[in-house]
Parts: C-alpha cells; sequence; structure tokens
C-alpha cells in the first residue's frame, strides 16, 4: 500500500487480483460507410461480418490470474552471470532452484567471464536454437 496526499491506494498487484478484467460481448456489430473508398474495397462492409462479440477461450487463465507456475514452466531467466561459475553450473543451479525439468541457455560464457547469460526453462527450451541465431 502506498501513502499519497490524497489517501491510502490500493497495491496494484491487489487491485489485479480482486477483480476480473474482461470484456462484455455486445450485441451490435458496428458499422462502416464505405461509398467514399476505393473502388477494391467499396463493398467491405459486406465481405466480412464483423461483430463486437468476444468469446473468451474455454482453455486457460487471464494473465492477470495466472499462478507463478505456468510463468515458471514458459519463462525466460536474463541472467546477470557472475565471473567464476561455468555457464552449465549456473543452468544447473536454476534448474535445482526452480525445482523443474529442463533447463538451457542460449549461449556460452567462459567460467571467468561475467555477462548476460539467457536461461530457458522448461517448454521456452525448444526457443533456444533460435535465440542462439539471432545474433
Amino acid at each position: 500500500m502506498k501513502k499519497t496526499k490524497k489517501g491510502v491506494v490500493e497495491d496494484v498487484g491487489e487491485i489485479q487480483q480482486s477483480g476480473d478484467f474482461f470484456i462484455r460481448p455486445e450485441s451490435k456489430a458496428a458499422t462502416l460507410d464505405t461509398s467514399q473508398w476505393p473502388l477494391l474495397l467499396k463493398n467491405f462492409d459486406k465481405l466480412n461480418i464483423r461483430t463486437a462479440h468476444y468469446t473468451p477461450l474455454p482453455n486457460g487463465s487471464n494473465p492477470l490470474k495466472r499462478n507463478i507456475q505456468d510463468y515458471v514452466r514458459t519463462g525466460f531467466i536474463n541472467l546477470d552471470k557472475p565471473a567464476n561459475p561455468s555457464s552449465h553450473e549456473v543452468v544447473a543451479w536454476i534448474r535445482r532452484i526452480l525445482r523443474v525439468e529442463k533447463t538451457g541457455h542460449s549461449g556460452t560464457l567462459d567460467p571467468k567471464v561475467t555477462g548476460c547469460l539467457i536461461v530457458c526453462v522448461d517448454r521456452a527450451t525448444r526457443l533456444v536454437k533460435s535465440q542462439q541465431s539471432a545474433g
């Protein structure tokens, strides 16, 4: 909680956890006036079925309501590697700390070198090859 001149303001995280943020469906469709549009787009409003109706997916969850395990399972860690351990050791430590099955790194830093080491966790390890060739 933060105190300001106007009073007490709730923490953003608490607000996100307390409320459901979703788009309410609408029954009316948006209207367009395409009379002044170029010839190829003249009947655009008749070609596409446009509606403001939003159908939530039956699977998954709102990112604000997602639990920390889902973020860890599919995440990256941008790590500032210290000087003495090797990249392999750091990745093994992260695997042990997070208690996950797979971890991988997108580049190797020598043990005496410090620098940015991108560590991929669980499902994100599939993207290591794309990170290595990104440049």
